[in-house]
């Protein structure tokens, strides 16, 4: 192997990227060494590259008094070197790495059995090393860049909206969502969070309509509260009519029935929704409620433990191409309010705002004394938008009866 690099050495232009700290002689062996040493002499005087036969004989001129048995035995290891192929550019670069690695790695490790040992009490020899060889080392890295020509950016562009918002007024604004997005939905309780996901996934022209499979992974309210908003999104009937004509609710949930998938996530956590992700392989995951997937051991504040539980369903988005919408609840700061801010999000400073590419606030209008009935007309503000870049307010109506969200 020394033998090869040695020939690769000879190289002007792979010896210009390796020469110096990068290629020390301590990598090759004694009688290796010396010849490392005239390809260094050579390379500072003729600046071109060169061949073992040149080498050979500047060696031998530079090393009169070398007794006959050391001329032979060097032109012995010349001969070998003649018969030696160069490396490739990229496997020499490698081996040339991981040698130059172990060799400060042995200094570091001597130094450091003499810290132990008493002999060192100063940080000075480590620094030294550092500083000497910091620069040169290099890992091993091979990237291959993302493709960033002008047709494969408008393709992979006109895909962000694979599975598209079914509220006209929203959809207006932000078309859709694709695999690798987070979704942020926060709102006040009692507001229409629950009815907004199944609406938008269920109900005509939602998600599953448009073929996405979907999975709903609730630990607030039981399952099948859940999944009754959904029965009554996709059907259009309130329960009380699909109790009396169960025969045609049936036909109405058929044809999302299929790409609809709930469970009660109650005490799981983030790492468990990876692993539904990795099994099912879904298009659009409902975290319902986000923060509940969060575990708060090891952290000093509940916000970062909120912001690594946000980190980590992006990352899931991202690693399993789906399009994860996270539920919330807002602070009371946003009660009554029809203007929201992404500041208003329970539990969290800026650290789980800043993870999601859209984020939906969900406000109603405030009760009116004397008023029977609640408003039904919600308002969606876009608070964070690197989809379309659009920011303000939407507005809609929630049927309540049938969760759907109608415009």
């Amino acid at each position: 192997m020394e033998l090869s690099l040695i020939r690769s050495l000879m190289n002007k232009e792979f010896y210009e990227e390796h020469r110096g700290a990068r290629c020390p002689d301590r990598l090759f062996s004694k009688d290796v060494k010396k010849i490392k040493q005239s390809i260094d002499a050579a390379m500072d005087r003729y600046e071109r590259s060169v061949t073992p036969d040149e080498i050979e004989a500047l060696f031998m001129a530079n090393n009169p008094t070398m007794t006959t048995a050391q001329k032979q035995a060097y032109s012995s290891l010349f001969n070998t070197i003649k018969r030696e192929q160069p490396m490739g550019t990229d496997v020499a670069q490698e081996v040339l790495s991981k040698l130059f690695q172990q060799v400060i790695g042995e200094d570091i490790a001597n130094l450091g059995v003499e810290y132990v040992v008493g002999d060192k009490s100063s940080l000075e020899p480590l620094r030294q090393i550092l500083e000497q060889y910091g620069d040169d080392f290099t890992p091993t890295l091979n990237v291959e860049w993302d493709d960033i020509d002008i047709e494969t950016l408008l393709a992979r562009n006109d895909l962000e909206a694979r599975w598209t918002f079914n509220i006209p007024s929203l959809v207006r604004k932000v078309e859709g969502v694709n695999g690798g997005h987070l979704i942020e939905v926060g709102a006040r309780p009692n507001t229409g969070k629950t009815s907004f996901h199944a609406s938008l996934i269920a109900s005509p022209g939602g998600f599953a309509h448009q073929g996405a499979n979907c999975i709903i992974l609730c630990n607030e309210e039981g399952y099948h509260r859940v999944g009754a908003r959904y029965l009554t999104a996709a059907t259009g009937m309130t329960m009380r009519e699909i109790k009396d004509n169960p025969a045609k609710a049936r036909d109405l949930y058929a044809p999302v029935k299929e790409r609809i998938k709930i469970k009660d996530a109650t005490g799981r956590d983030m790492a468990w929704v990876e692993s539904i992700c990795k099994a099912y392989k879904p298009d659009v995951v409902l975290l319902d409620m986000g923060d509940k997937f969060a575990r708060t051991g090891g952290f000093a504040r509940n916000d970062e433990a909120l912001k690594a539980n946000a980190v980590h369903a992006r990352m899931i988005a991202k690693q399993h191409d789906c399009a994860v919408f996270y539920m919330s609840q807002l602070s009371a700061e946003a009660e009554g309010k029809i203007v929201l801010n992404q500041s208003m999000m329970e539990g969290s400073r800026t650290g789980k705002a800043a993870e999601a590419d859209l984020m939906i606030l969900i406000a109603k209008n405030p009760p009116v004394q004397g008023q029977d009935e609640e408003d039904i007309e919600r308002h969606l503000n876009i608070v964070k938008n690197k989809l379309t870049g659009w920011h303000g307010s939407v507005h809609c109506q929630l049927e309540y009866q049938t969760a759907r969200y109608t415009a």
